[in-house]
């Protein structure tokens, strides 16, 4: 009994005893091994200033700069923290007024009362060295420094895109990756590359007096983590290219795309009416946004990726190319043009530039004839040994291989994919498959319902220059140190056309040029195509693609301009000057012409319009859609059948 005692007696007391030690250690690792608890306790004197990391940079293909950081300042707030003090003097400092203050300061309780927000965002550098020497007047305001965008030559806006604060929305989805008072790339390539460019936030946390001034780091910045800054970008931009491009474009509505046919690298993108990026960074960006927002002629708009027009005379090229791989024509196949094309049993007629006569693929390409693409067209829809409908299936097929009706993939958001439409398209319009190509003919040519932007244009110079294959046209040759280059862009994709059939073709465009002195530069043989596409309600558009020299081929290039006339008269000069600018570094073309290009204006006046006309115009111009008729060398209208009882509509046309 007694035995029994005395062992329950020792456990207990072995109990106790080890409780106790177990409790000494953890105080004594917590007092004197871990800091964690003093900080705490020491928090009363501390703040916790984020340290917002810069962007990365971005440089054109030579490592100019694009785009860079400088500082600005955030005037923060705690709003438990602030004692009574001299409003106005705080206002007249950061220049805002009483009803300003008072907003901002409830706007900061709102969000809580104990933690730091913004009260007044990127003060320059003048206004922080002012405020800085009394802010110690100012309790539970300090100021936290970060850095925005900068943009040396002001030019590619719409590429380089811009920066905005996250909304909640954008915390969301991020997985709370960003706090409030974050940025966050908003379009063009500051969206694309978001991930990349924004970089990994670091925190410091200060040791403040009385009066709110830092005396040093806690524990000498034990519990500081460093700030990583943001992977730079090298991007495929030529700027003096791209500077040369806006120079040209300025005042008028349009797009011009370069590209690197060995690469996919795109040497330049403008898109015009443009902005100024600047804009788009300070105290005014809000107010400049609205100002852009509400222009007519939408320069946030990106023409080169989002506008989508007839493609007109370089379909041409493309319907030789898969007429040829089909085994329906060869660069021998002749047709006679009588100064148009005769469809539908003679029921409808698609007049052409000029009596032809009897030409071959060649001479067919240079004097962009309807006649003969109309009748290559139908021999692919009609005589082959299947329903038209399959055959222009097959057709449809062999076209979208050159990126037509797709996207292309660039490294920009909101890329449109054109139109071309499918064979149950026109079955369901005509409400049978025995349609020909006599209902749909306009599409021999590039008109009716095909579609396709200005970068998809340049694309298709690109593998004709190549002889079938392309890479996907992209905007950022490589990232950070590394020189990475995302695997997708250097991937070699073939359209499937024989690279026999393409020199008949180029042939083609090289007389184009040959003939033509608004287009030809000395010492280089560039092969191109030219397109003026009609416009009822005002001036024609100009359009021209080409790629340059044929041997060897550096550039790629498509340059659509609304509503000024020609495409030999204006698109054709901006295109020769920029080729020659690229490859031998001058501009050999007559003064004269270069100050009627670069003076050419068609922008929309900023009066809303009275017309019902005009206000169509303008709707449909600023919704993406192309309001102009055929480019040169094709119909005015799309030649179209409707009734279910197949009675063909003509609508003639007429050529410039």
């Amino acid at each position: 009994m007694n035995n029994s005692f005395f062992e329950r007696k020792y456990i207990v007391q072995g109990i106790f005893i080890i409780a106790a030690f177990l409790l000494t250690c953890r105080l004594f690792y917590l007092q004197i091994i871990d800091d964690s608890y003093l900080l705490s306790a020491k928090s009363n004197v501390l703040r916790r200033v984020t340290v917002y990391p810069a962007r990365g940079v971005i440089l054109d293909r030579n490592g100019k700069i694009l785009v860079q950081n400088e500082p600005v300042y955030d005037l923060m707030v705690i709003p438990r923290e602030v004692k009574p003090f001299d409003t106005l003097a705080l206002c007249q400092l950061i220049d805002i007024d009483k009803e300003g203050f008072d907003k901002r300061f409830q706007k900061a309780v709102n969000f809580s009362p104990y933690r730091a927000s913004i009260f007044e965002k990127q003060l320059s550098a003048e206004t922080y060295a002012r405020l800085q020497e009394k802010l110690y007047q100012f309790r539970g305001f300090y100021v936290q420094n970060r850095t925005v965008r900068s943009y040396p030559d002001s030019i590619a806006a719409q590429f380089l895109g811009y920066i905005n604060e996250v909304t909640d929305r954008d915390i969301e989805r991020s997985n709370n990756f960003y706090s409030p008072g974050d940025y966050i790339g908003v379009s063009g390539v500051e969206r694309a590359y978001e991930e990349l460019l924004r970089g990994q936030r670091g925190v410091q946390n200060l040791m403040v007096d009385a009066f709110n001034r830092p005396k040093g780091h806690f524990m000498d910045g034990r519990y500081d983590t460093l700030a990583v800054a943001g992977e730079g970008l090298v991007s495929s931009l030529d700027r003096d290219l791209q500077k040369l491009a806006e120079k040209l474009m300025k005042n008028k509505r349009g797009s011009v795309v370069a590209i690197e046919p060995s690469s996919g690298e795109i040497l330049a993108f403008s898109s015009t009416p443009s902005y100024d990026p600047n804009m788009m960074v300070g105290r005014e960006r809000g107010n400049n946004y609205m100002k852009l927002l509400n222009d007519p002629n939408k320069p946030m708009f990106i023409r080169p990726i989002q506008a989508q027009y007839p493609p007109g005379s370089v379909f041409k090229v493309v319907s030789a190319l898969v007429a040829q791989q089909a085994g329906l024509i060869d660069e021998h196949t002749r047709y006679n043009c009588p100064g148009g094309y005769s469809y539908g049993g003679g029921r409808g007629f698609m007049r052409c530039t000029h009596v032809h006569g009897t030409i071959d693929l060649p001479a067919a390409i240079q004097g962009s004839c309807n006649t003969y693409f109309g009748n290559v067209y139908a021999r692919m829809l009609d005589q082959r040994k299947m329903k038209p409908a399959k055959a222009y299936a097959l057709w449809r097929e062999a076209v979208m291989k050159f990126g037509i009706n797709q996207e292309l993939g660039v490294d920009l958001p909101n890329e449109k994919k054109g139109l071309l439409p499918t064979a149950d398209f026109y079955t369901k319009r005509y409400g049978n498959d025995k349609w020909t190509s006599a209902y749909n003919i306009s599409n021999s040519i590039g008109q009716g319902e095909v579609e396709i932007t200005t970068l998809q244009m340049a694309n298709i110079m690109a593998i004709v220059a190549n002889h079938g294959y392309y890479y996907r046209p992209h905007l950022i040759k490589s990232i950070g140190e590394k020189k990475v280059v995302k695997k997708e862009y250097a991937e070699k994709i073939s359209v499937d056309i024989d690279e026999k059939y393409f020199e008949p073709v180029i042939e083609g465009m090289s007389r184009v040029v040959r003939y033509n002195a608004n287009m030809r530069i000395p010492g280089i043989e560039m092969c191109g195509k030219t397109g003026t596409a009609q416009n009822p309600h005002g001036k024609n558009h100009s359009v021209f693609f080409a790629f340059a020299p044929r041997v060897n081929p550096k550039i790629a290039i498509a340059v659509f301009v609304e509503n000024v006339g020609y495409g030999a008269t204006y698109a054709a000069p901006i295109a020769s000057m920029m080729v020659e600018q690229y490859l031998k570094d001058t501009i050999s073309m007559p003064k004269g012409v270069q100050e009627r290009v670069i003076n050419e204006s068609n922008l929309i006046e900023p009066e809303v319009p009275k017309k019902p006309v005009e206000q169509t115009i303008s709707k449909r111009t600023d919704n993406r859609r192309s309001t102009e008729t055929p480019t040169r060398g094709s119909s005015n209208q799309a030649a179209m059948l409707t009734n279910k009882r197949s009675l063909i509509e003509q609508k003639q046309v007429q050529v410039r």
